[in-house]
């Protein structure tokens, strides 16, 4: 008999998750006796539900990017097993695991019975407090997209909702000073539109931001957007939503271990999609194959994301 907690994130995809509730429990009572369904009341009463359930039990989680990071903190470096149910909103962690797309049955059961994969685990330190994330960190224009899309219509999902917020964001666009230094050594420093930092190859419900990160090589991939104003900003949508933006000049990358960035003004942070607030300083690093995860497809360091 299958042991595990299967958590529903009530909030997931702007409520629609929560409407499966009783599909999910009659699908659990007939062929997973042995698994536990609650819908979660606060993410206080899920971390202790997760602290309270045995090492050896897995957890599943119904909802999407949000759901996953805000159950981050009980779970990394417990060893408990991780499944994803991924009906959410941006589904990015889905996608770097192999299992965006799956119908919600077929992604329950692989989740409770499949194999899982150690995948490395971001940790953002703001403000003298740690965060965990699995896709990615953002500061700058793409932390105050991902606010916009958090209070965009609930109607608008996916890809069309983060787009709705890029949008509006060109109108108010803003640059910062930042100042960034990886692995203890000065990169750059200079006017820009953001710093992403990915664990995953895609943000924002599928933006291929750096479509050679990897979830699984021990590094983390910084993506910098130097000085643009709204028109060239508009013109690089498209290269970005295409992943053909990296050849421009504007545009930096690099792998890492650990990072820091210093912000003048203040520059807004998110990490998975969820925001977090404006910080003047930030630092990153990578907790290398710190969560085991389900995944659908055999990843490996180089194509971890195909």
């Amino acid at each position: 008999m299958i042991s595990a907690l299967v958590l529903l994130n009530p909030h997931a995809n702007g409520g629609r998750t929560l409407l499966l509730e009783q599909e999910i429990r009659a699908f659990l009572r007939t062929g997973y006796p042995g698994a536990r369904f609650v819908v979660t009341e606060s993410i206080s009463a899920a971390h202790a539900l997760i602290s309270d359930t045995p090492a050896d039990h897995r957890v599943i989680l119904v909802g999407g990017d949000g759901t996953i990071n805000r159950m981050l903190p009980a779970l990394v470096s417990t060893w408990r097993e991780l499944g994803i149910v991924p009906l959410g909103t941006g589904n990015d962690v889905a996608r770097a695991l192999g299992i965006h797309g799956m119908p919600w049955k077929a992604a329950l059961s692989h989740a409770l019975t499949a194999a899982t994969t150690p995948v490395d685990v971001g940790l953002l330190t703001m403000e003298g407090r740690d965060t965990p994330f699995l896709s990615s960190c953002t500061a700058g224009f793409d932390s105050a997209v991902a606010l916009r899309a958090l209070k965009g219509p609930t109607w608008l999902r996916g890809m069309p909702r983060y787009l709705l917020a890029t949008l509006c964001e060109l109108v108010h666009l803003r640059l910062w000073q930042l100042t960034v230094h990886v692995d203890g050594k000065p990169l750059r420093g200079g006017w820009a539109l953001f710093a992403s930092i990915l664990n995953t190859a895609t943000f924002g419900s599928g933006i291929p931001a750096v479509p050679h990160a990897s979830i699984i090589d021990g590094a983390l991939d910084l993506l910098i957007a130097g000085r643009f104003n709204r028109v060239t900003a508009l013109l690089m949508l498209p290269r970005l939503l295409t992943g053909r933006h990296l050849s421009d000049a504007r545009i930096y990358t690099a792998s890492f271990s650990a990072l820091a960035i210093h912000a003048v003004p203040p520059v807004p942070v998110a990490v998975d999609g969820e925001y977090l607030g404006e910080a003047t300083e930030v630092t990153l690093h990578i907790l290398p194959a710190a969560l085991r995860v389900v995944t659908g497809t055999v990843l490996s360091a180089s194509k971890a994301n195909d």
